[in-house]
């Protein structure tokens, strides 16, 4: 699947989003070591809580890890400290910098995910050249609290088959729901608390691995 502004592909099916809350600092490293080891292929870092010289100097750590196993690496918002460290890709917010400014940036090359809670984020989001969208949150979560309530899987479903880019559910998303969001037209599923606060992440990714089949 190849995304309207992009000419790289968005070959994942799990994308694995970070989040020190969920896992502190002293073990996310080797938290995300497991996942890879057992067959992530893409992690987004996502740490909010970070001044801009630890996000840098995490994601040089990081990077280079994701490296190692020839997966993605993805920044959270930041498109500076994306570039700055050589990560693949960006993934944005309704508040971030918006798509055309980045690609005008960083060029063809580089990939950009946006995160959507609807049909007209979704629709703007591909229309501006992003690669990939996260939607949701599908299911209630905590992390996605904020957000508002959920939208639901026939929202989901309806969102995903009209729009053409990969569409990657995201918001309480588990070994339990992978099938039904599949089945609503999801390109893959991104994953949080799943993976990160499973007691045997490796074990827990290759379950969902399995599951994904030919997605991951």
């Amino acid at each position: 699947m190849v995304g309207v502004g992009n000419l790289m592909t968005v070959d994942f099916g799990i994308y694995l989003i970070t989040d020190g809350k969920k896992c502190p600092e002293d073990r996310l490293v080797k938290s995300i070591e497991s996942a890879l080891k057992s067959g992530i292929k893409a992690v987004q870092l996502r740490e909010k809580d970070l001044s801009v010289r630890e996000l840098v100097d995490y994601a040089h750590k990081i990077r280079d890890l994701i490296k190692k196993y020839n997966a993605l690496f993805f920044v959270n918002d930041r498109v500076d400290v994306a570039m700055s460290v050589g990560a693949d890709g960006v993934h944005l917010g309704q508040q971030s910098i918006p798509v055309k400014v980045v690609r005008s940036i960083a060029g063809e090359g580089f990939m950009i995910g946006v995160s959507a809670h609807g049909y007209d984020e979704a629709i703007e989001a591909q229309e501006a050249g992003a690669d990939f969208i996260t939607l949701g949150p599908v299911y209630e979560t905590p992390s996605k609290i904020k957000y508002g309530n959920p939208i639901g899987i026939d929202a989901f479903k309806y969102v995903s088959n009209k729009i053409k880019i990969p569409v990657f559910a995201v918001g309480g998303i588990n070994e339990k729901n992978i099938e039904e969001v599949i089945k609503a037209g999801a390109s893959g599923v991104a994953m949080i608390s799943a993976i990160l606060n499973a007691d045997d992440i490796g074990l827990e990714t290759e379950k969902i691995v399995k599951l994904m089949g030919r997605r991951y």
